[in-house]
């Protein structure tokens, strides 16, 4: 999952950024509220982290953007205010949720996990598939109740195709999800990666198919 981080405070962000990097997410910075506003009009994001404190316009002004262009990107305002004002003006701007400085990494991380969830409509943060169990808190997988090795841009990708199952997910979406902007990722890789799933998950039912010229689908789940 891609994150976008919108923050000033360099120290701040790039702290952050490597927290949550460490959790298995891929991260983007964007210094200011315009700049995040072109970022997520050229590229696909799964959640936003938006400090209200911005240069300019303020990090408010980026989430009512966002909506009104009918933009549901999940958002979280993680802001040093905790007036409640502020925090009333920022849910009725538009954003999902609302945390205050200091904050501690699990709990952020949780909060994202759950935001994910519901722009998904995924209840459970255990993504279960015809004998697959992806657990999204402790990053570990089974299928058939046996322990599943994934590395993590595999895991990235299963976890990706479960979400939006039985929609397809482009190419170009899962190169964006792996990669961000610090790395170098080709849709070639992505083909390696998604042969090494489907040799992983032969033990099952479940299947990724090929949609030519377009991405990867899972079907929805047998009943």
């Amino acid at each position: 999952m891609r994150i976008l981080i919108v923050e000033d405070d360099q120290p701040v962000a790039l702290g952050l950024k490597q927290g949550l990097q460490k959790q298995g997410y891929t991260v983007d910075l964007a210094g200011s509220a315009e700049e995040a506003d072109l970022c997520v009009q050229r590229e696909t994001f799964d959640m936003a982290l938006v400090d209200i404190a911005l240069p300019n316009a303020d990090g408010l002004h980026f989430i009512r953007q966002l909506r009104r262009r009918g933009d549901h990107l999940p958002a979280l305002i993680l802001t040093a205010s905790d007036n409640m004002d502020d925090t009333i003006s920022g849910l009725d701007a538009g954003a999902d949720d609302y945390m205050t400085k200091p904050y501690r990494l699990p709990e952020v991380a949780a909060r994202i996990r759950a935001l994910i969830r519901r722009s998904h409509a995924v209840t459970d943060a255990c993504l279960k598939h015809d004998g697959l169990c992806l657990d999204t808190r402790t990053r570990t997988a089974t299928l058939n109740d046996m322990p599943l090795e994934l590395t993590k841009r595999e895991w990235a990708i299963l976890e990706i195709l479960l979400m939006a199952s039985p929609s397809v997910v482009s190419k170009d979406r899962l190169v964006g999800s792996l990669a961000g902007w610090d790395k170098d990722i080709t849709t070639n890789a992505i083909e390696v990666h998604v042969s090494r799933l489907r040799h992983k998950l032969a033990a099952g039912t479940i299947v990724i198919r090929t949609v030519r010229g377009i991405g990867y689908r899972v079907d929805a789940p047998q009943e």
